[in-house]
């Protein structure tokens, strides 16, 4: 006898003799097939009613059992193995079997499990052998909220994954309950936002939420915030809204000064982000007349402001639209979307990008920055730096292909991400000033040394002259490599930071302020001590002649310099030569390029000073310094690496162990680096030179000679 074989979910009565039968499906070609099986103990359903769960989902095994009568002493057949497959046997054999082979291998689900299941539910494609054709029957999974059957364990586990990622966590049967919302609603800044299980795994749900990005986010806000006070309404887009979190605190806190859109590629994002918009009481506007009756919020709410949700690729829509403000933000590198950026921004607009593929960007792949960045690298202790200026060397040249140059505003780099802010300057020359400042650096591996190439294009004889260090003549072999290349200019516009730092006040966003401080004295290359937010009117107004731009006016800015002028009056070109060298300048006061990390040049055997110190001791040497946000250990001075050594072996303490008997310590050794550095401490010159220390009364000679042993005069 034989059945017809569904894809549909059978019931579980195993008792129903069911008659031969033939099912004829109509193809493309008008060809039809019949299928014929037997001793099948599967019922069709029709999918419009309630069907109940397969005999293969079931809560413990006991329930499994009893559905082979394992009490009756006979020969029982086994309810999820067809007969050819598995002949009937005694409970002893038949219990063994199917706690072995069904429930040892079951996926678990909310209290059931979904055991393996033999019978002949699934067809797999027939295997013609001759003139016979055999149609094997596989093991396969019944899914307990869909009709779906899976043959791989694995496979099955991320089929309920997927629909626990969507919501779908209620099974279609009649003893599942009412469905359930599963969306999690989180609050940040003021802005409440539904995500999905999973949120923060972004291969496991559409909407990816990160929490970890907050800081990220807060210092886009400022910078958009700055922008919105030099001219309004700013048209901004957030090119990779996700669950439209940062577009929706731009416009819940700047209202009217922002036209926010929010652009995401994928359906369940994008009504997502619909959704969260409804939730902060925001009204989406239209895209065509007919999704003005479901695109409003209900009647008698107040709505705080308006956004556009769009569903395309990134660099359609830059392509398409002109925009003030763009924030790039995808799953990775963003070399991808930088040429559709540049195409249309406005100029004097600004551009945000977060890329988030740190294992490229600090040389943990190398060959993946050079295939995405076009960049040579290897592990620095400046890597956080050497990772910042790879971008925006990439922002550059993209800016430039386009006749437009870049003025960095700001440049991040933290554990998970790098965000680059740039403000983009329309013009060739403008664009020649920024491809000229893409430059290789020379970097020593012995002694971490490091100097950007000269701006010439002759070959040189012997570039290790370029180094400070003499690492290539004591050492053997090749001791330097070529990086790049790079951003060789300024990583921070100090009048953009400082009224980035009164946003945060005047928003409330007291995490940043820390962060902010920081970058304001990297910038300026000083200490915190020396740090001030309050600024007398004439120094506002002349800061802010650096950077603010009205749309009014019309104005030449290199570096950071703009000019101002009132509305409908225009400046000469004598004016406007006179001002362009203006920024020439300040252009030696930038702060240096790359850091020292304290501990990594640091001498064996010697206990360092505290770094604030240790920035006071540099400072009153005559060096610029200042701590960074790159490296918490870091220092940012123009002082040479032989003098940073220097300075640290002078005020650092020797280390003695308890068996030490003699009270002079020889530190020659621990002074090579790569090359012989001389340790003159003072000013006098000797054979050697005596460190006091105050506490244990116990003094240091360190020689200048190796060789020659400590001998009484």
């Amino acid at each position: 006898d034989g059945v017809v074989v569904s894809e549909k979910m059978g019931s579980n009565k195993l008792d129903v003799d069911v008659t031969e039968s033939e099912a004829e499906t109509k193809e493309k070609g008008g060809e039809q097939e019949s299928i014929r099986e037997s001793d099948s103990n599967i019922l069709d359903v029709s999918s419009d009613s309630p069907r109940e769960k397969h005999i293969s989902i079931q809560r413990q095994l006991a329930d499994l059992e009893k559905l082979a009568d394992l009490n009756e002493a006979e020969k029982k057949p086994c309810p999820l193995c067809p007969e050819e497959k598995f002949k009937a046997c005694y409970n002893h054999k038949l219990h063994r079997h199917l706690q072995n082979l069904h429930w040892k291998i079951s996926v678990e689900f909310e209290g059931y499990r979904m055991c393996i299941c033999h019978l002949p539910c699934r067809l797999v494609k027939p295997n013609v052998i001759g003139d016979q054709t055999f149609s094997k029957m596989g093991a396969h999974y019944h899914c307990i909220i869909c009709s779906a059957t899976i043959t791989r364990r694995t496979d099955m586990i991320g089929h309920i994954n997927r629909h626990v990622n969507k919501g779908e966590t209620e099974s279609r049967f009649i003893t599942a309950p009412a469905p359930k919302s599963s969306h999690e609603v989180l609050r940040e800044s003021d802005a409440d936002v539904q995500v999905h299980p999973n949120y923060s795994t972004p291969q496991k749900t559409d909407s990816y939420f990160n929490p970890k990005m907050k800081l990220n986010r807060q210092l886009i806000f400022c910078a958009l915030a700055v922008l919105c006070e030099e001219r309004k309404p700013i048209e901004c887009l957030d090119a990779f809204g996700a669950t439209g979190i940062m577009g929706l605190q731009w416009a819940k806190h700047l209202r009217s000064s922002v036209k926010v859109t929010i652009n995401d590629c994928n359906e369940n994002s994008v009504m997502m982000i619909r959704e969260n918009c409804h939730l902060n009481k925001m009204k989406v506007i239209p895209k065509t007349k007919e999704d003005d009756t479901d695109e409003t919020i209900e009647d008698g709410e107040e709505n705080i402001g308006t956004i556009e949700v769009t569903k395309m690729d990134a660099n359609v829509i830059m392509h398409l639209r002109s925009f003030d403000f763009i924030h790039l933000d995808p799953f990775g590198t963003s070399v991808n979307y930088l040429d559709a950026a540049f195409r249309n921004v406005r100029n004097l607009g600004i551009v945000s990008l977060t890329s988030t593929d740190i294992s490229s960007l600090y040389a943990k792949a190398q060959h993946v920055a050079l295939r995405h960045y076009g960049c040579n690298i290897v592990r620095t202790e400046y890597y956080k730096e050497l990772a910042a200026r790879i971008v925006i060397a990439a922002v550059a040249r993209a800016a430039a292909r386009c006749n437009k140059g870049i003025e960095v505003l700001l440049a991040v780099a933290l554990e998970h991400f790098v965000l680059v802010v740039v403000r983009v300057l329309r013009g060739p020359s403008p664009a020649d000033d920024s491809a000229k400042k893409i430059k290789y650096l020379i970097h020593c591996q012995w002694c971490e040394e490091r100097i950007f190439q000269g701006g010439s294009n002759m070959v040189e004889e012997n570039p290790y002259q370029q180094l400070p260090c003499d690492c290539h003549g004591s050492m053997p072999g090749k001791t330097a490599v070529v990086l790049g290349p790079l951003w060789s200019g300024a990583l921070f516009n100090t009048g953009f930071l400082r009224r980035m730092l009164l946003e945060t006040v005047q928003y409330g966003l007291e995490e940043t302020q820390p962060l902010l401080k920081t970058l304001i004295c990297e910038a300026e290359c000083t200490t915190l001590k020396q740090f001030s937010i309050h600024v007398s009117a004439d120094e506002n107004k002349q800061e802010k002649c650096r950077w603010y731009i009205p749309c009014c006016c019309i104005s030449k800015l290199t570096g950071c310099i703009a000019i101002l002028c009132g509305p409908g009056k225009r400046k000469s070109n004598e004016a406007i030569r006179n001002a362009t060298k203006r920024p020439k300048f300040e252009n030696s006061a930038e702060h240096p390029a790359f850091y020292y990390n304290i501990h990594r040049h640091s001498i064996k055997g010697m206990n360092m000073p505290k770094l604030n110190k240790f920035l006071s001791y540099l400072s009153e040497a005559g060096y610029r310094v200042s701590r960074t946000h790159f490296d918490p250990m870091g220092v940012r001075t123009n002082a040479p690496l032989a003098q940073f050594k220097t300075i640290l072996v002078k005020y650092s303490n020797p280390t003695y162990t308890g068996g030490q008997a003699e009270g002079t310590v020889h530190l020659t050794e621990d002074l090579q680096v790569g090359d012989h550095v001389q340790a003159a401490v003072d000013d006098k010159a000797g054979d050697g030179e005596i460190l006091e220390d105050n506490k244990s009364g116990v003094t240091a000679t360190i020689t200048k000679d190796c060789s020659a042993p400590c001998a009484a005069d």
